[in-house]
């Protein structure tokens, strides 16, 4: 499926506007469906969020301005501003250092979401990703609509209250992610309870997604209700019995990485689909260029599951302080006891198991390692990614080179569509079908 480059596509790579609509019109051709979300007609393609700084104002607004969903991730976005950095720099053992940096991590995320709806133009939509389990979450959620996002999407736990936060602000997109029918009929109930409906549900594939994962265990990553073959027609026929038919759009992430991947879960109905490794090896993305080098050049053999200080599940590289951390888990846990202080001063999570001295969760300090794979240190850094392959090997392309391989089956001038290489996808083996089916 080697395509060369449409004229069209070619004459517009210089023009936001032009490429966006250059990128609706390749679309269509290639047979998928446009999404509507609030007022907006969308490329049926979703970055996802990513922590801490990964996704933020620059490669947000550059999909939103291909005519896709850009998604900002709130956590700890003063790392991307000097001033905020120095202003929170000595703040350690101060009775105010957590309302200081917390004040100046809202100031951040306003910023970056006005820098996305600038780089935008005005196209797609801009959407903010809160973790429920982060302690801010109930502020960051209303800074958000403060400063006039599009859509909140919210993870790593559910949002039962998301409906009260959001009640002023009818206009923003309200949406959760879930991983099967249990917490989709779950969501439902409650938010109908409050008069309000979700504009959209991620669903999302723990067996092939990045970060955070939504599983109880790890030991259920592998569950087969987890698998969109099993979930998209369950939450389809959940809606159809409820009179919901066409009224919530469904968003399939997870292991995502070609149009065929898109055709057929639109196919199985998902409105659209989210990607959240193959957006952070672009190179728009707002990390290191080094952050970006670690993904791109990881084997199936170096991605490892283990269980974050938020409880959950999580996916990440093998680095060399990963690899270190986890042969050193047991000890680590054995030693486990309640904190006088939060390493970084300011409580990130409501529930941390280094902190808390929770032995059953992990035992390290997250912002401080995603932090520092922010910043490109291969070494001591925390690198979430994806179980899949990417869309150009190891390749660091930009975001309207994936957009036109994702919506059109384009390949960038001098990059030949790569194999599997023994990666997962978002397709499923025969084998795992038949088994789902037994």
């Amino acid at each position: 499926m080697d395509k060369s480059l449409p004229e069209d596509l070619g004459e517009a790579s210089g023009n936001g506007a032009a490429q966006a609509a250059a990128l609706q019109a390749l679309s269509r051709n290639s047979g998928l469906r446009p999404w509507r979300l609030g007022n907006k007609t969308l490329l049926p393609v979703v970055q996802g969020g990513m922590g801490v700084g990964i996704s933020a104002g620059g490669l947000a607004g550059a999909v939103a301005g291909l005519g896709g969903v850009g998604t900002i991730s709130s956590v700890d976005l003063r790392r991307h501003h000097p001033d905020l950095m120095a202003r929170t720099a000595n703040v350690a053992r101060q009775p105010d250092a957590r309302a200081r940096i917390d004040a100046a991590n809202l100031e951040a995320l306003d910023r970056e979401i006005k820098r996305a709806r600038t780089l935008s133009g005005g196209r797609g939509m801009i959407a903010v990703n809160i973790m429920r389990a982060v302690s801010e979450y109930e502020h960051y959620v209303r800074q958000s609509l403060a400063s006039g996002i599009d859509a909140v999407v919210v993870g790593a736990g559910l949002p039962l209250d998301l409906p009260e936060l959001g009640r002023d602000h009818p206009q923003v997109a309200l949406i959760p992610i879930l991983s099967d029918l249990r917490g989709v009929q779950l969501v439902m109930r409650k938010w109908e309870k409050k008069g309000r409906l979700p504009d959209a549900i991620v669903i999302e594939n723990p067996r092939l997604a990045g970060g955070h994962l939504g599983a109880a265990k790890v030991a259920d990553l592998q569950d087969h209700r987890f698998d969109f073959e099993v979930v998209l027609p369950e939450v389809m026929a959940f809606f159809r019995s409820a009179g919901l038919d066409g009224r919530i759009p469904l968003i399939a992430a997870g292991g995502i990485s070609s149009l065929d991947d898109i055709r057929r879960l639109q196919g199985l109905g998902a409105s659209a689909v989210q990607l959240g490794t193959a957006f952070a090896v672009t190179l728009e993305c707002d990390a290191h260029p080094e952050f970006k080098r670690v993904l791109a050049d990881a084997t199936p053999e170096d991605i490892v599951e283990f269980t974050s200080v938020a409880g959950l599940p999580a996916r990440a590289v093998r680095t060399p302080w990963l690899d270190k951390y986890l042969r050193n888990e047991s000890k680590l846990k054995e030693k486990a006891r309640v904190q006088p202080n939060c390493n970084m001063w300011f409580d990130c999570l409501s529930h941390c198991g280094l902190r808390d001295g929770n032995a059953n969760w992990g035992q390290f300090c997250i912002d401080k390692e995603l932090g520092q794979a922010l910043e490109g240190d291969r070494h001591e850094g925390l690198f979430f990614r994806g179980a899949g392959r990417l869309p150009f090997g190891n390749q660091i392309r930009s975001v309207h080179e994936l957009m036109q391989w994702l919506v059109g089956g384009i390949l960038p001038p001098g990059v030949r569509e790569s194999e599997q290489d023994g990666w997962q996808s978002a397709q499923r083996s025969e084998a795992a079908l038949e088994a789902a089916q037994e």
